[in-house]
């Protein structure tokens, strides 16, 4: 093939693409200038992993540092470029006919016109930002429960380094806080990357209590209504999901409800489990086998062997 048979060959192909943006809606953003930007969210979240595992994540620490220095100008960082992108998606989702009218009640900024995007979008960041604290003692937690309750574990720094339950739960410590100040879209990017990362698909909107494990990551699914309990600990492949989902009139389906499961405080969770429904609860201390397949709750305490068309398999 010579240069130019190539370069016609590209032309026509050139051609036929810009013709589908044209032609095939719903996957088009041109001249979006308030699209959030993906790349913009996984720079927030590279910072923020630096705030609450300093040293491990971001530039080495000097021992002599000023840690009120060095923090306060990361803190500065994270709120200019959070504070935009989150202006950024409260402009996209205007477009998209999403009011958030009690978002803008709760940050008190329902009637400054234009203003209240930016006024919006600063009062959520600094909320956020105020709980940083408390996230941090919360993945204390997590990395404890994961040196405690993993014998290959050598010490605490190869969790946090190297453990992808980890990440996840990292992950959606940061994001769920958002998810919680009506924030859209954001923590849902948030917890893609993760997934991405991870193996791990964490909705934020799930409520996860202190001391949480995930062992070995890859294909755990937990769901958006999702409420687990404290010191849980679930293995690969578990799946937390919804049972069914209720239609409108026109086919559509039902938006929020209680989709998915309870968990109480410490269940252990084997993998490849499959715990669905939103009515379902499994009891505290309950042990739910490898493979099983649960429709039903469970009774604090009971261990489930397996389950299927035949209902639980009990010891």
């Amino acid at each position: 093939m010579t240069n130019d048979d190539r370069s016609r060959q590209l032309r026509r192909l050139t051609s036929d693409v810009v013709d589908t943006f044209r032609t095939v809606g719903g996957i088009n953003r041109i001249g979006e200038k308030n699209l959030p930007s993906q790349a913009a969210v996984v720079a927030i979240l590279d910072e923020l992993q630096a705030v609450v595992f300093p040293g491990y994540h971001g530039d080495p620490i000097p021992e002599n540092a000023d840690l009120e220095v060095l923090v306060g100008a990361r803190l500065d960082a994270v709120a200019r470029n959070l504070s935009a992108v989150i202006e950024r998606t409260l402009r996209f989702c205007r477009q998209l006919d999403c009011r958030c009218e009690e978002l803008w009640q709760t940050t008190g900024t329902a009637d400054l016109g234009e203003a209240r995007f930016r006024e919006a979008a600063e009062v959520i960041t600094l909320r956020y930002l105020a709980q940083l604290p408390e996230i941090r003692r919360l993945l204390a937690l997590d990395v404890r429960a994961a040196f405690e309750g993993d014998p290959a574990a050598q010490n605490p720094e190869e969790v946090i380094l190297c453990y992808p339950g980890i990440t996840a739960i990292t992950i959606h410590r940061l994001a769920h806080p958002l998810q919680k100040l009506g924030v859209p879209l954001v923590p849902r990017m948030m917890s893609e990357w993760a997934h991405h990362r991870s193996g791990a698909d964490i909705n934020p909107g799930a409520v996860i209590g202190r001391r949480f494990f995930i062992d070995h990551g890859t294909g755990v699914v937990i769901g958006e209504t999702t409420r687990i309990g404290n010191e849980v600990k679930v293995y690969q492949g578990v799946t937390l999901g919804a049972l069914s989902f209720r239609r409108n009139p026109d086919g559509t389906l039902v938006k929020g409800g209680k989709r998915h499961p309870t968990i109480g405080d410490r269940v252990t969770i084997y993998a490849n489990a499959t715990i669905l429904g939103g009515e379902t609860e499994i009891g505290a201390g309950a042990v739910i086998g490898g493979g099983a397949w649960i429709t039903a709750s469970v009774a604090p305490g009971e261990k489930i062997l397996a389950a299927g068309e035949g209902g639980a398999i009990r010891p």
